[in-house]
């Protein structure tokens, strides 16, 4: 019988990654008060990185702990911006705000991935695309919020490539697997150089 593998991760985006890649899941969230960690990290002066991939970690590690045999794989995002943090915007102002700030600038999605077996990490990995955005007019920013925003509040920087967002930017330097979220195909690479995945 094979290892089952966990997702905890209740993104949609997600486990249609992993669906459309032939790989067989179940999707198991548990509680992490993910606002308490970014702010205790971010007060003690932490990389963006190394929050992502704490993030990542606190939700497998709180799986795990239920299903030991499994495989679990917790994932997070964040968006780096001259060394600031930017997350899900709370309301249509505060996304508009985020989008008026990276107009016309680079920033840095990294999406973090954290595997754990029987309560403990056994691979991890943080992929990083680097964005530049186009420098937009006002009125298409408010009508690009007002079109998407039941997508788009779900989302960190408050757009998703995948759709209309992609109208936002003028060069995406990275692997898109990554912008939607979870670098996939690092994740599989190691599920089929253990076995779990056929070669």
């Amino acid at each position: 019988m094979s290892q089952q593998i966990i997702l905890a991760s209740g993104s949609k985006i997600r486990a249609e990654m992993l669906q459309n890649a032939g790989v067989s899941f179940d999707v198991i969230t548990r509680p992490v008060d993910e606002a308490a960690i970014k702010e205790s990290l971010e007060a003690e002066g932490t990389a963006p990185r190394d929050i992502a991939d704490s993030l990542a970690e606190a939700k497998a590690q709180r799986v795990s702990a239920r299903h030991p045999e499994a495989l679990v794989i917790g994932c997070d995002q964040v968006l780096d911006f001259e060394k600031r943090m930017f997350s899900k915007p709370r309301d249509q102002a505060e996304a508009k705000a985020q989008l008026q700030e990276l107009r016309g600038k680079r920033h840095a999605l990294l999406s973090a991935a954290v595997i754990y077996e029987g309560g403990k990490p056994i691979w991890r990995h943080v992929g990083v695309v680097r964005l530049l955005m186009r420098d937009f007019s006002d009125a298409f920013l408010q009508g690009y919020i007002d079109r998407n925003w039941d997508e788009i509040q779900h989302t960190v920087g408050g757009y998703q490539l995948e759709a209309e967002g992609v109208r936002l930017f003028t060069r995406v330097d990275g692997d898109y697997f990554t912008v939607l979220g979870m670098p996939l195909l690092e994740i599989l690479a190691f599920l089929t150089l253990r076995g779990t995945l056929q070669k």
